[in-house]
């Protein structure tokens, strides 16, 4: 099946053209991979923006509602997830605090720690979201099977699992 060449094809073919020895094999890989993380990423920051919230605010309030009921973690756990410095996290807490998105309360457990929780507003907002923020990444799939969409899926997995 012969498909388009893209712009990361005129990129490799421009490599071969002054170094024919290298395998650029990797490139025509990752290259796409920026790109579709670079498009998407874009994509999901427009559709958040409906709600209010950016990219980074959704992750945080999804986090705590993929947590379950009571939605609750620790600015800690919720770091860690994100893979997010202390510092960062506390900006993001601030303003969906403040957005009335999630409440902060002392730890019962631990004199010193906090409790993240999601409120009713943020729940109901956050729901919404995922829905919307799935609409579009069902919609860029439409090109691919459902098999297709497996395959890939599994390769994806197998390429982060080596990383």
């Amino acid at each position: 099946m012969s498909q388009d060449k893209d712009a990361v094809d005129a990129i490799t073919d421009q490599w071969f053209a002054v170094r024919p020895e290298l395998d650029t094999a990797p490139m025509a890989v990752f290259g796409r991979i920026y790109r579709i993380a670079k498009a998407m990423g874009d994509a999901m920051e427009e559709r958040y923006q409906r709600f209010g919230i950016s990219r980074g605010e959704f992750d945080v309030v999804a986090t705590l509602r993929r947590s379950g009921d009571p939605y609750t973690l620790s600015p800690r756990q919720l770091s860690a997830t994100l893979m997010l410095t202390t510092g960062g996290m506390t900006g993001r807490l601030d303003k969906l605090e403040k957005a009335g998105l999630l409440c902060r309360k002392p730890d019962p457990h631990d004199r010193r720690g906090l409790q993240v929780t999601i409120t009713d507003r943020g729940l109901a907002l956050i729901d919404e979201a995922v829905t919307a923020g799935l609409e579009v990444q069902r919609a860029a799939l439409t090109g691919l099977t459902d098999e297709e969409v497996a395959q890939l899926t599994g390769l994806l997995r197998k390429l982060l699992a080596g990383v």
